[in-house]
This record gives C-alpha cells, structure tokens and sequence, in this order.
C-alpha cells in the first residue's frame, strides 16, 4: 500500500492557475479528448515552475522529464470551459518529484479529472540524473502536502 496522499478536493491542492481550453481540444464526441488532460498538467505545473523563476526552459541547467503519468477522469470537459488546475507536490525525493494535478470547472469542490506525473530531474547536457537544485527544492516544499 502506497503512503502518498489521495488529493479528492479543491482544498487538497496548494497552487491553482487557469488554462482556457480549446476549439481543437474538443473530439468528436464533443468534448474534451483524454490527450488533452495530460498537457493540461504539464501546462500547470511547467507554468508554475516558471512563475516561480526556478526553470528558463531555454537555458536551466537542470530539467524535468516526466518518466511517469497517470488520469482518472471524472466528469467531461468541454470548450470553451476554463480548466482551474490545481497542483500540489506529494513526493519529494533526491532528483525526483511527483506532483498531483486536479482539473476542475468553475468553483467545483470535486475534479473533473485527478492525475499525477513524475518528474526526474536531469543534467540538460548528460540527461543524467542530478539532486534537485536548493531554489528549486524550496519552491517544490511551497505546494508540498
């Protein structure tokens, strides 16, 4: 049995931001396709690593690579929704991290879709992995739970 947290509402999370969705985001059945979801997360959490002067995806010696994923959806999504994605960091290793994501639709106490992804922290140069830098590893504890 796994000793990480199950986030299960808005207030599980520790950091929000909006993401608008798309026309094309939507498939043929007329909502969101399941593709979506998983840059919708990697929008979240890359954006607040940004926010927070922690990552320059041009020029960070040290990077993220997503080295696992995860979705459960819930409830459709559908443009023109804006997706409140709430992230918070439930694992906090050496060179690794995984963060939980929820995808929720106005002011919702319960997602629409929940996931998580890991990422592994690499020199940029080697692709090897390294400890994650002082800066980074305080901004990650910010939104830990």
């Amino acid at each position: 049995m796994s000793d990480l947290k199950t986030l299960e509402t808005r207030a599980d999370y520790q950091h929000f931001i909006t993401i608008p969705t798309r026309w094309m985001d939507n498939d043929v059945y007329g909502h969101v396709n399941n593709v979506q979801y998983y840059s919708y997360f990697d929008t979240a959490v890359n954006r607040y690593l940004i926010d927070q002067g922690v990552l320059d995806i041009h020029k960070s010696d040290v990077v993220g690579l997503v080295v696992e994923t995860q979705c459960r959806y819930y409830s459709s999504i559908a443009f023109p929704d804006d997706v409140i994605a709430g992230i918070a960091v439930t694992k906090l290793g050496n060179s690794s991290v995984r963060y939980e994501v929820g995808l929720f639709l106005g002011d919702t106490q319960k997602p629409s879709a929940q996931g998580h992804f890991v990422h592994v922290y690499v020199d940029r140069a080697s692709q090897t992995p390294v400890a994650l830098p002082a800066a980074l590893r305080a901004t990650l504890q910010k939104i830990a739970v």
